[in-house]
């Protein structure tokens, strides 16, 4: 594993001021677990939200489960009424949109919100699916034989790893 050069913490910056154009009055957070948990943990204190935001899993409802099988960590938590209220779905990296879709089904398990918006910090392109961002911070490619993801420190500091597959 090694470290990318893009500046996490720079990009958070970015999000957050990002995103404040696409939030409403009572729009609700929804992180994908687990990166996406984190940065929804993060806006909803940079925004001075009350409550907490929702965590989601991704896991039941991706695609390749039969092959992937359940992961360990967070399931879903969302403690508000999904049903008419409009969502900012946050994930790290969107790549081939197969994760966002099984979240927006996770999501559509809980009720039918009324709007769902997208924020990521990094678009990574590769899609395979047609689903996009309503906003990234940075987009860039990277080889199919790698991957991305966000990392947290215990002082809460983003950073990314990259692995090859």
């Amino acid at each position: 594993m090694s470290q990318l050069t893009l500046d996490a913490q720079a990009l958070y910056s970015e999000l957050l001021a990002g995103v404040r154009p696409l939030f409403r009055p009572g729009m609700r957070l929804v992180g994908v677990t687990s990166g996406g948990s984190w940065l929804a943990e993060r806006l909803q204190q940079d925004l001075q939200l009350p409550g907490h935001p929702g965590v989601i899993s991704s896991s039941m409802h991706r695609d390749d489960f039969s092959r992937r099988g359940m992961t360990v960590g967070v399931q879903t938590q969302i403690d508000f009424d999904v049903n008419e209220a409009h969502i900012l779905l946050l994930d790290d990296v969107l790549y081939t949109g197969r994760t966002v879709r099984a979240a927006l089904n996770e999501l559509f398990d809980f009720g039918r919100p009324a709007s769902v918006k997208l924020a990521v910090l990094v678009d990574r392109g590769g899609r395979e699916l047609p689903i996009q961002a309503d906003f990234c911070a940075a987009r860039m490619v990277l080889p199919a034989s790698q991957s991305l993801a966000l990392a947290r420190s215990e002082a809460g500091e983003f950073s990314f790893n990259v692995k090859n597959r």
